[in-house]
């Protein structure tokens, strides 16, 4: 989109511009002094620059991708300030420098000429560097800031186009720009929206936990201010400016804006613009070659690279002591010798002749700091695992054998946790049990939910189906840790017209959605009399069939995630919308589901993770505080009708949430060594 595209269109203007006069300028030096064939040294130093701003930004990518999410806050909101700097730096040096610059550039590279090719490379390279390095850091904040790539990377490519394109009209005097004007104009707009850059890494600094206030709001007009409305977009894709803003970032935009905008104002007045001097050099003899032509060009370009390279492999976790732990059905754990307190990778290789489990545990508890499921004969694979102190032993399963259990060995130091007591399939028959009667409580209403839905469209009443239709879906949508189990029920019942030849119209095309299509399209009663028979026949066949289906207890544990990693893809992004705008109802019903399964699991959770569920239980009021505040006199808002803030917020609760819920899979994960 253009709101999210324009700042990255500014700063990649300008910053190609500056970048692109300074090349412009040595590149005509150079020809001017009849040192045509010194020009590859400068396309060298300028492709190093460039390799070196992309490395750049992959290192940041890779290195805010391996955070977690406060810390990604953090990281984010520390570089979105940087970025703020760098900028206003930029801004008053080159409203400073634009009537210089090609006299001071002119006089580097006159000295170049008289040294060798390294030096000439190095003036290029620092001269264009710079620049890229601000346009790769301002360009990642802008791309995080608006949550997508797409318009931050078109924005900043044609911004760097029409710089090039202009500074090919400077070099060929087909174009006259005063310079000065117009980096006193793009800078002065720049400054607005670094303040925005500035309010938003505040807002990352204070949800990383780094700054306090996070929840102390000097505005708050997300009741009043429709945040999908062009105008509501407009500022919020460039200025940053949201209508939800805490007392810390208004102080910090307009303090910023004040002190910044004062001085840049002063200094404009103060000085005046001169046209920039035309370069004259003498022309200057070329030193003769000493090395051979090709090595510079590729030591220098590649050398970024592989510093990046090198950074992104430095970050990854260490081996333990780079020693290989052997895994096999007579011995276990061959090799390991006490590690060191910390974060460690050990590289497990099965030595044997049959597939095995792979567990670090605590011997005297049995609890697991970390597996490899499904090592297989003579392949080597990383077991990460965080040590602190206490005893640690091997526990190999192989796939036709028994158990086999390693020496323990003991690490000094302060006990840490970490550690999970295993689960058995015991332990879950409880909850299984109590969630199936759950679920049979749930088809029983459904049943009879989807039969007056029926009623009502045989009647004729399509508006009382419309909201028996939302009644009857979302009972359905609330037993989804049961989905595995409904075998082909589930998509008669729930199915979408995805990859279904006739689409909509497809004679397979059943269910919940057809009905929702029908409804909300226009068709006639008639048309839904024989889909909504057959919705209410197969929810009748799925009530009868589920008490004799098999329902693996494993399955538990995996669906409070998964329930709401699916809403997360499909109902808040409105893919399976077929023309209600209910999906916020249904993610509502996904939340009230995954309640009651964490309900029933709750026993297990408590003696594994204490702090979990406490944390959990806020993330789902909040997430449902957030739900409730789209429904309204009886109606959903669509999600493809929510204001950006609302769709963040929503967006980001569940994102929380979700991260969360995460370790639950594996803190109740049946294990072999159980």
């Amino acid at each position: 989109m253009w709101d999210d595209a324009f700042p990255s269109f500014l700063i990649g203007l300008r910053e190609g511009l500056e970048a692109g006069l300074i090349v412009s300028v040595l590149v005509a030096t150079l020809v001017r002094a009849d040192a045509r064939s010194r020009l590859p040294q400068v396309w060298t130093g300028v492709l190093a620059a460039v390799a070196l701003s992309m490395s750049f930004g992959a290192v940041l990518t890779f290195t805010a991708a391996s955070l977690s999410t406060a810390a990604q806050e953090a990281f984010g909101g520390a570089l979105s300030i940087m970025a703020v700097a760098f900028v206003t730096a930029m801004v008053f040096w080159m409203r400073r420098s634009a009537r210089s610059l090609a006299g001071e550039i002119k006089e580097k590279v006159t000295g170049a000429l008289t040294m060798g090719a390294g030096v000439l490379v190095l003036t290029s390279f620092l001269a264009v560097g710079r620049e890229g390095l601000e346009t790769a850091l301002f360009l990642w904040t802008t791309a995080r800031a608006a949550h997508e790539s797409a318009g931050p990377l078109t924005g900043a490519g044609i911004g760097l186009v029409l710089a090039a394109v202009l500074c090919w009209g400077l070099y060929r005097r087909v174009l006259s720009i005063n310079l000065t004007r117009f980096f006193t104009a793009t800078g002065a707009v720049l400054i607005v929206i670094a303040a925005g850059v500035l309010g938003y890494g505040l807002r990352d600094l204070q949800e990383g936990g780094v700054l306090p206030g996070g929840t102390a709001y000097a505005v708050d007009l997300s009741g009043s201010v429709d945040a999908g409305s062009w105008y509501s977009t407009l500022l919020q894709g460039v200025l940053n400016l949201t209508p939800t803003m805490t007392w810390l970032q208004v102080a910090g935009c307009v303090g910023y804006l004040g002190v910044v905008m004062t001085l840049f104002v002063r200094g404009v007045r103060g000085g005046a613009p001169s046209p920039s001097p035309s370069p004259s050099p003498t022309p200057t003899r070329e030193p003769a070659r000493h090395s051979p032509a090709w090595l510079i060009p590729v030591a220098v370009v590649a050398l970024p690279v592989v510093l990046a390279g090198l950074v992104v492999a430095l970050a990854r976790p260490k081996p333990a002591g780079g020693e290989t732990v052997a895994v096999s059905a007579k011995d276990c754990g061959q090799g390991f010798t006490a590690p060191e307190p910390g974060r460690q990778t050990f590289q497990m290789r099965n030595t044997g002749d049959q597939t095995s489990e792979v567990y670090l545990i605590d011997p005297a508890t049995n609890a697991v700091y970390g597996e490899i499921e499904g090592l297989a004969p003579g392949t080597t694979r990383d077991l990460v695992a965080t040590v602190a102190g206490g005893t640690y032993a091997w526990r190999c399963v192989p796939t036709d054998g028994k158990a086999v259990t390693s020496k323990p060995v003991r690490v000094g130091g302060a006990a840490g946790a970490g550690a999970v007591v295993p689960v058995s399939a015991r332990d879950l028959a409880g909850p299984l049990r109590a969630y199936e009667a759950y679920v049979n409580r749930g088809l029983v209403t459904l049943v009879t939910e989807t039969r007056k839905l029926g009623d009502d469209i045989r009647a004729g009443h399509l508006g009382a189906a419309r909201a028996d239709w939302l009644t009857a879906h979302r009972t359905y949508a609330s037993l989804g840790a049961a989905y595995g189990t409904f075998e082909d029920f589930d998509q008669k019942i729930n199915g979408r017209p995805d990859g279904l030849p006739g689409g909509v119209h497809d004679k397979d095309f059943t269910g919940f959605h057809r009905i929702e299509y029908g409804l909300w399209h226009g068709q006639s009663a008639g048309e839904l009399e024989g889909p909504a028979r057959q919705l209410a026949a197969d929810s009748a066949g799925l009530r009868k069939a589920f008490p004799h289906q098999d329902f693996d207890a494993s399955d538990l544990p995996l669906r409070a995630h998964e329930i709401l990693e699916n809403t997360l893809q499909f109902e808040l992004t409105g893919d399976t919308d077929q023309g209600s705008g209910t999906g916020l109802a249904t993610a509502d019903a996904n939340l009230s589901g995954t309640r009651e399964l964490l309900t029933v699991l709750r026993p297990l959770l408590i003696t594994r993770a204490p702090h979990l569920l406490p944390t959990v239980d806020a993330d789902i009021a909040r997430l449902r505080t957030l739900l409730d505040a789209q429904h309204r006199d009886g109606r959903w808002t669509p999600v493809d009708r929510l204001g950006r803030t609302a769709k963040d917020r929503i967006d980001g609760a569940m994102g929380q949430l979700l991260e969360d819920l995460s370790p639950v899979p594996d803190l109740l994960e049946i294990r072999k060594s159980a």
